[in-house]
């Protein structure tokens, strides 16, 4: 009988214990299934930010290009707008340059006219004195040549009148000291004389000859016709003549 009752005991205390474990079972499975929704659901709700956040990315990505090509050519508009720039303020200085020119010529040409009234001349008789000045300078020239052609003739004649007597000139030529050197100062090609660097210092005399040569060939011949200390001027010898005498040149005897 006791041990019924154990057994009975037994099986109503293991019944409970199912009871409360199917209780505590389903409890937990309950939760689980409810932590599964929830992070089902959070699951999803992070797929949405994530998907959210790419189209963002990408959006902002494509801002982003569309703003750099933006400020590319915006860069280049002000590097193109900063040239031209430059050239304006280029244009601008090579203006005012010109201005001033034109500035100071306009005052140049008021002072040259404020001349010109004072002479008291209309511009056709400026001309007209300017022509007849051309005329009477023509004339002139004609002259000096003449004179120039006379003169050569003159010279020659007188050479050759000395070499028919015998003589290096009518006068008689001095002599000169041995290795006498010197170099041309000056030359006037109109009336036919030159410059020395020598004078009666190195021993030249009036009516010497002395030889004239460039880079050892002779140019032709000299007379020395004044004579100071340091310096002497000299009539080319036209009969002697083989080319140009000058600057520079080496006079020897």
């Amino acid at each position: 009988m006791l041990l019924r009752i154990c057994l009975i005991i037994a099986i109503l205390g293991g019944g409970a214990a199912v009871a409360v474990n199917f209780v505590m079972v389903k409890k937990t499975i309950e939760t689980t299934i409810s932590q599964r929704d929830d992070e089902t659901k959070a699951k999803k709700d992070a797929l949405g930010k994530l998907d959210k956040s790419q189209k963002d990315l990408a959006s902002t990505r494509t801002t982003l290009t569309n703003t750099t090509k933006t400020l590319t050519a915006t860069t280049t508009a002000l590097a193109a707008a900063n040239r031209k720039a430059q050239d304006l303020d280029t244009q601008i200085t090579n203006l005012n340059s010109k201005l001033a020119i034109a500035v100071a010529r306009g005052d140049t040409n008021e002072a040259q006219l404020a001349k010109w009234e004072q002479v008291h001349l209309t511009p056709q008789q400026v001309l007209e004195k300017l022509d007849d000045l051309k005329k009477v300078t023509l004339a002139r020239d004609g002259v000096e040549e003449e004179k120039k052609v006379l003169q050569s003739n003159l010279k020659a004649d007188d050479e050759e009148l000395a070499r028919l007597r015998g003589t290096n000139h009518i006068s008689d030529i001095p002599q000169l000291p041995a290795g006498l050197k010197g170099q041309v100062l000056a030359v006037d090609p109109k009336y036919g004389f030159v410059v020395l660097d020598i004078g009666g210092d190195k021993g030249v005399k009036t009516n010497g000859i002395m030889m004239v040569a460039r880079d050892g060939n002779l140019i032709g011949k000299v007379q020395i016709s004044s004579v100071n200390d340091t310096q002497s001027v000299a009539n080319i010898l036209p009969a002697w003549r083989h080319g140009e005498v000058m600057e520079g040149d080496e006079v020897l005897y």
